[in-house]
């Protein structure tokens, strides 16, 4: 019973990491769960769910992962899909401080390491998210 407790455990796991690791550790604890019925000594159920966990994170894993992407390009959500949008600063940006309009919100933002002070009104690119942090640079042309 334990076995398909683990198995339904690992199940709910994948569904909030979207890797497929976990379904493949599910795959091998439902092999051990289903030698156990079998009868087989609990040493034995272990070696049968390491196993087949092993063989399906090595062949099943990378052709269902290469399926999966040759679908189409993943779209970016969230706080990702901001890297590399236009923003424009509210005030002056510098190392420590510093805020600019950012797909229509005001973002608390600051610049990349030595890099010089941003003046107010200029376009900027965001470079990365640091938690509710936009790391910004001056657009080319500016």
């Amino acid at each position: 019973m334990w076995w398909f407790i683990g198995a339904m455990a690992l199940g709910i796991v994948e569904v909030f990491t979207l890797d497929l690791t976990f379904a493949m550790l599910a795959g091998g604890a439902l092999a051990g769960g289903a030698a156990s019925l079998l009868g087989a000594p609990l040493w034995l159920c272990i070696v049968i769910a390491c196993l087949v966990a092993a063989l399906l994170l090595f062949t099943l894993r990378p052709y269902l992962l290469k399926s999966l992407r040759a679908r189409g390009e993943l779209i970016e959500t969230n706080a990702v899909a901001l890297i590399g949008a236009g923003a424009r600063t509210l005030d002056e940006v510098t190392e420590t401080r510093g805020r600019v309009k950012l797909s229509g919100e005001v973002w608390s933002a600051r610049t990349q390491d030595d890099a010089p002070a941003i003046p107010e009104g200029s376009e900027v690119t965001v470079v990365a998210i640091r938690g509710a942090t936009a790391i910004v640079a001056p657009e080319k042309g500016e």
